[in-house]
C-alpha cells in the first residue's frame, strides 16, 4: 500500500472509469463482474485506467476479476496492492 493515496480518490477514480465503461453510474455495492456488467478485458480496462489516473501500480500477479466485483472491493484492493 501506498501513503499517498486515500480511499476517497480511489473511489472517485473508480466510479469515474466504471461510469465511462458502462455509460451509466452504479452504486458502490452493485456488483460488476459476477453480473456481468463487464467482462475480464473491461476489467483490465479498469485496472489499466485506475493506474494511470491515480499514478500508481497494481501488481497483476495480485489480483483476480473478482478484486474488482464491485466499487467497494475495488477500492479495498487498490488501497492494498498499489505501489
Amino acid at each position: 500500500m501506498i501513503d499517498s493515496i486515500d480511499a476517497d480518490k480511489v473511489r472517485a477514480a473508480a466510479r469515474k472509469v466504471v461510469e465511462k465503461q458502462l455509460g451509466y453510474s452504479v452504486a458502490d455495492d452493485d456488483t460488476l463482474v459476477s453480473s456481468g456488467l463487464i467482462d475480464s478485458l473491461s476489467v483490465v480496462q479498469l485496472i489499466a485506467a485506475l493506474e494511470k489516473e491515480l499514478n500508481v501500480q497494481l501488481p497483476a500477479a495480485t489480483l483476480q476479476p473478482d478484486d474488482f466485483d464491485t466499487i467497494d472491493y475495488t477500492v479495498e484492493t487498490v488501497m492494498r496492492v498499489a505501489r
